[in-house]
C-alpha cells in the first residue's frame, strides 16, 4: 500500500482494487485489514488521512504517503531486494544439485 500511495492519493477501496496487480487477486484481501493497516500506518506517520468530501457519493477518508512513509518504503525495498538476493542464490544452488542428482540416478 505505500507503493501505490507513493504514486498518488487514494482511499481504502482504490487501494483494495489496485492490490489485485500484485497479486492478491486470487486472494482478495479483508477490507477490513486493509483500513486496519491505514490505520496503523497513520498511527506510525507513515500516512496521513482527510476526508474527501467532494463529488456526490458519501465522504470518504483520502489516505497520502508523508516523507517518514517514503523513506518507511526506501528501506523495506532494499531489505526485499537483500532477500531476493539471498533466496536467488538458494535457488540457483538447488536447481542445480538437482541437476546433479539426476545425473548420478541416470
Amino acid at each position: 500500500m505505500l507503493l501505490l500511495l507513493h504514486r498518488g492519493s487514494s482511499h481504502g477501496y482504490s487501494l483494495q482494487e489496485e492490490l489485485k496487480q500484485f497479486g492478491f487477486a486470487e486472494a482478495p484481501i479483508d477490507p477490513s485489514m486493509i483500513y486496519r493497516a491505514l490505520r496503523e500506518m497513520e498511527a506510525q506517520g507513515l500516512v496521513t488521512s482527510a476526508w474527501d468530501t467532494e463529488g456526490s457519493g458519501p465522504p470518504r477518508r483520502v489516505y497520502q504517503l508523508t516523507a517518514q512513509g517514503d523513506q518507511h518504503l526506501a528501506r523495506w525495498v532494499a531489505d526485499l531486494r537483500e532477500t531476493d538476493r539471498v533466496l536467488h542464490g538458494f535457488f540457483a544452488a538447488y536447481d542445480e544439485h538437482m541437476q546433479e542428482a539426476e545425473g548420478e540416478h541416470h
